[in-house]
């Protein structure tokens, strides 16, 4: 196998959309619109995507794309492999989990480290963890 090495700070490319699948955009979008504070699109004629972009232009932006049969990921084992989870850093566990119930996420039944992060699944049964900042 060959070992690639740039720069240091330097790399091939920059992170700029994570797009999660599910069944209904908009309700998703509004979910993490919530979350981050940042700001809804317009309504689009089809919903196929919808893209939350970071209000100062860096970082990586969400979208969520259509996808009618998606199947919730199952954590930690399942049929269906989780593929990936967002990390979000909150300064106080017990503040961002009230917060996070309130705009309609559900904890998961499984904590590893409740101290340190927390799991919840999003409006889709996505994973995505708080974690203490």
């Amino acid at each position: 196998m060959t070992t690639i090495e740039n720069p240091p700070g330097r790399g091939i490319a920059r992170l700029g959309v994570v797009a999660l699948d599910c069944p209904d955009t908009v309700a998703l979008a509004r979910f993490y619109s919530a979350l981050t504070g940042w700001p809804l699109p317009p309504p689009d004629e089809d919903d196929q995507w919808v893209q939350l972009d970071p209000p100062d232009g860096q970082g990586a932006a969400l979208a969520f794309q259509k996808s009618p049969d998606h199947r919730p990921p199952q954590w930690p084992d399942g049929d269906v492999p989780q593929q990936l989870h967002i990390d979000f850093d909150v300064p106080d566990l017990d503040e961002g989990e009230r917060a996070v119930l309130a705009i309609g996420a559900r904890k998961h039944e499984v904590q590893p480290k409740p101290d340190s992060f927390r799991v919840y699944l999003d409006l889709a049964g996505h994973p995505f963890c708080l974690v203490r900042a």
